[in-house]
């Protein structure tokens, strides 16, 4: 079954230790700039490319799909070398490297190369960064520290889209010159994991010890239900990028359209924390149920919605969704998985969802193109209600052995 992992009481005065607060602001200059590309990009590659539903959700699949193995790869070399920051920072720096590729691109293959570059960055950062809050931080407030990560990262989900409407806004709506501005906080948050974060020394590991990538299989059963669970969660939700274009449907004009992902991202940053926190007292699965009654309930409200109201009531929905589930799935991770083996935990744990969010990006664009938005967005409803009910089951099926 899923383990709760509800521990004792944190100890009073357990300090969230410096490194996870460092790399909470490293994530969050790069959410600033991905998030002035990511909330303009759907826009610019329907009006300037023409490109479809089916196109965005096969760009956004494809992104994922890229950085599937290197994910898997990055958390294997980060516990064979005993090294977690010189993969992030190759991770980080291809990320800040493939911003200025965006506004360069002029063709729908650059752009696809673009954010296919993106995702290897961030495939290769994830499973080491992740590693990097767990190793130093004590399993009491390990919920509180992941949540403290992704509330800062959402901080900058919030400021990014506000920055990119106001730069809309001052340059009469030029999306090439916020998506040049964008490449700035990109470069400053290597610059910040570069100096600010100082890795204690491992020991070099036998060669004996040291796991392997055959090993990966061997991952406990406690961390396999985990990762069954997080499939479960990332079947019923696919791409922001629908959110964006809903929003350009229900009337926001182009330099308004990034207020969806301020109002997204203030709702989930100020969820995290306040749940990840909840969860090292009354165990992460709650918390997780409740987050796709969430989903479900945001994804018929957008499928419904067609005026400003019942949209941004749908946006509130999902982000608190998102703050409901996001720092507690690599929480239990965090948890569960064997200490010789965390980072290549985290690695398969990318690589599974990853491999879900391909095919649910892929058919959400197929089912919007064909369809239209409703259709897209009920589909998400009735397989959050879906995943739910599977979700219950697992976490009650015991384990064999």
């Amino acid at each position: 079954m899923i383990p709760s992992q509800a521990s004792a009481a944190p100890r009073a005065g357990a300090r969230i230790p410096g490194t996870v607060w460092i790399l909470g602001f490293v994530s969050l200059a790069m959410d600033i700039s991905s998030e002035m590309v990511q909330t303009l990009l759907p826009i610019y590659l329907v009006t300037e490319l023409a490109a479809s539903a089916l196109a965005i959700g096969f760009i956004e699949g494809l992104a994922v799909a890229v950085a599937m193995v290197t994910r898997l790869f990055s958390g294997v070399i980060s516990d064979w070398t005993g090294q977690r920051k010189p993969l992030a920072m190759l991770g980080y720096g291809l990320g800040a490297i493939s911003k200025p590729m965006i506004p360069l691109a002029g063709s729908l293959s650059w752009i696809i190369a673009a954010k296919a570059l993106d995702r290897v960055g961030k495939g290769i950062r994830s499973a080491p960064r992740d590693a990097l809050i767990a190793d130093p931080t004590p399993p009491d407030i390990r919920g509180a520290s992941f949540g403290l990560r992704k509330s800062l990262d959402t901080v900058g989900g919030f400021i990014g889209p506000l920055v990119a409407i106001g730069l809309m806004l001052m340059t009469g709506g030029d999306i090439l010159t916020v998506f040049w501005i964008a490449t700035i906080p990109a470069f400053l948050s290597v610059a910040l994991l570069l100096w600010g974060i100082r890795e204690p020394a491992q020991p070099p590991a036998r060669s004996k010890d040291r796991p392997r990538l055959a090993e990966a299989g061997k991952l406990n059963r406690a961390t396999w239900a985990v990762i069954a669970a997080a499939c479960i969660f990332t079947a019923a939700r696919f791409s922001e990028a629908f959110l964006l274009l809903k929003a350009q449907e229900v009337g926001l004009a182009a330099a308004w359209v990034p207020i969806t992902m301020v109002v997204m991202h203030a709702v989930y940053g100020l969820a995290a924390y306040p749940v990840g926190r909840l969860s090292d007292w009354l165990g992460r699965t709650g918390p997780l149920a409740v987050s796709l009654v969430l989903l479900f309930a945001a994804d018929f409200v957008l499928a419904q919605a067609s005026t400003m109201t019942p949209f941004f009531i749908g946006i509130v929905l999902w982000g608190l969704h998102m703050g409901f589930s996001q720092g507690l799935l690599a929480t239990l991770i965090a948890d569960v998985a064997p200490a010789r083996y965390k980072a290549t935990a985290f690695g398969v744990f990318n690589l599974a969802t990853g491999l879900t969010v391909l095919a649910g990006n892929v058919a959400a664009g197929w089912l919007w193109q064909a369809h239209g938005s409703s259709a897209t967005f009920l589909a998400g409803s009735a397989l959050a209600m879906i995943a739910l009910l599977a979700f219950l089951f697992l976490r009650k099926t015991p384990q064999p052995g």
